[in-house]
């Protein structure tokens, strides 16, 4: 199974007030495992940003001014994430900023859905977790995924962030390739990298650490702490 995690930054709210994409970040999921392979782009949105939008990317004017249009990336973006199932945030907000943005071109290339599935982990999550806080920082800390570098949001960071929580709360990531380490990378010029591993047999083997006796005397004593303390068991099974 193909899925691409994707996030988008934008001018502002809503498209219906004219507010334009500045910047697409997707990572390639195949079979539950992250490829490597992912498309970035900042975007020319022919419009000012406004200043609450600003404040949470930081995304300038000015630093969009030499950017690419979407006319000059759709096609690129669409080749990628053709025939795939979206991973989305509040998938409603970057899909109908997608389709807004294709319908600019005068539909040729249709709208998202008749290319793509969606999985909006929004809504999952609230499913999951009904009553709490649901943002993807909320959720990081939840499944305690390292989102340290998030200082403003962006939208190749929050999709590799995003596919981390993803296959944590769906049951788990079961491979993860980090761009740069152990791999060639090509990248043409709309920001779609390929990383290729290297053969198995180059890697060293997992190294396993087993707990000393004495961290497990000491972690079975802290058990006995908790149930004092609370008065009821809460797991069950040992510390070996």
């Amino acid at each position: 199974m193909r899925e691409v995690v994707l996030d988008t930054e934008t001018t502002g709210i809503d498209p219906k007030d004219g507010h334009r994409i500045i910047e697409i970040g997707c990572v390639e999921l195949l079979d539950r495992r992250l490829t490597g392979r992912h498309f970035h782009v900042y975007i020319n949105p022919e419009r000012e940003v406004e200043e609450g939008a600003f404040a949470v990317h930081g995304i300038s004017d000015e630093f969009l001014s030499d950017k690419p249009l979407f006319a000059d990336v759709a096609n690129d973006f669409m080749q990628f994430v053709k025939g795939a199932r979206l991973v989305i945030h509040n998938a409603a907000f970057d899909i109908g900023f997608l389709d807004m943005e294709l319908e600019r071109l005068g539909g040729l290339l249709g709208k998202m859905g008749d290319h793509c599935g969606v999985v909006d982990t929004l809504m999952m999550a609230r499913e999951k977790h009904p009553g709490q806080r649901n943002s993807l920082d909320a959720l990081c800390k939840r499944y305690m995924v390292d989102n340290s570098q998030r200082d403003l949001h962006g939208a190749l960071l929050d999709a590799e962030i995003l596919a981390d929580v993803y296959l944590t709360m769906t049951g788990g990531q079961t491979a993860l390739l980090l761009a740069g380490q152990g791999a060639e990378s090509d990248t043409n010029s709309h920001g779609v990298t390929s990383i290729r591993r290297l053969d198995s047999s180059k890697r060293g083997a997992l190294k396993v650490v087993m707990p000393s006796p004495a961290e497990l005397d000491a972690h079975t004593e802290r058990l006995a702490a908790i149930e004092k303390a609370a008065g009821f068991v809460v797991w069950e099974g040992s510390a070996g």
